[in-house]
């Protein structure tokens, strides 16, 4: 089984492409479940209007799917917490000027 650990490092190859970092960096997943049949991630972006929400979804269910192709990925994206800042990364902060 797929470790949390393992499912992490493959979302750093989600990248947000409005602010040119990865997911986990920047905070925006907030928990990651996995069961025998279900690879599922509770997931923010940094602005609820953000106008590629269903492609960054989209890329996280690929990434995970290409390996784990038996399991059912899910996304559920949520708004609260609010995302802030204060979630990345000390080297994504570092990266961005904060």
């Amino acid at each position: 089984m797929i470790s949390e650990e393992k499912v992490l490092e493959l979302l750093k190859g989600v990248i947000d492409p409005e602010i040119g970092l990865d997911i986990v960096s920047l905070g925006l997943v907030y928990n990651i479940e996995i069961k025998e049949d279900s690879i599922d991630v509770t997931m923010t972006l940094t602005t609820p209007g953000c106008p590629m929400h269903a492609t960054i979804t989209e890329w996280v269910k690929n990434i995970l799917w290409q390996e784990e192709p038996d399991k059912s990925i899910n996304v559920n994206l949520v708004w609260a917490p609010r995302w802030t800042p204060e979630l990345m990364t000390d080297e994504a902060k570092k990266e961005l000027g904060f």
